[in-house]
């Protein structure tokens, strides 16, 4: 076989069609661009979200753009100084945080985190804790349990 012989299988190299060479070839007249117009003329395409001259809804409405992510989860976020509240020893938990008027929204998961230090030795149960925060309790002599 030779460079010159060499084919497409039958079937995977489809001919393009001939707009544009006149009524007998069914694609004659406008050439499948509909009649006058914007989008009839060369070179005339309207670019995404134009609404032709009018302030695009883009810009009309800025906090449509973006999106939010439906996976997302929010946390309750409690800090270590806020912990300082609690007698030495104690177990805290969501529902003692609550209790203590730290959480508004019981609903959420908490995450604790490391601003503030650490005296006291607690068990400390949360969702979440950040590094700082779980290096801080168990120096303090506390211990960390994650629901």
């Amino acid at each position: 076989m030779k460079q010159h012989e060499l084919k497409p299988k039958v079937g995977a190299h489809r001919r393009s069609r001939r707009i544009g060479r006149g009524n007998g070839s069914g694609r004659g007249n406008y050439s499948g661009r509909g009649m006058k117009g914007q989008k009839a003329r060369s070179g005339g395409s309207i670019r995404r979200g134009f609404a032709g001259g009018q302030l695009p809804m883009m810009k009309a409405l800025p906090m449509l753009r973006g999106f939010t992510n439906i996976f997302r989860v929010e946390y309750e976020e409690v800090n270590l100084e806020q912990l300082e509240r609690f007698r030495k020893g104690s177990r805290v938990t969501p529902a003692v945080l609550k209790e203590a008027g730290i959480l508004k929204n019981e609903k959420r998961p908490v995450k604790i985190l490391g601003r503030g230090t650490r005296e006291k030795p607690l068990k400390v149960a949360a969702h979440r804790f950040s590094k700082s925060a779980r290096a801080a309790i168990e120096s303090a002599g506390g211990s960390v349990e994650q629901i």
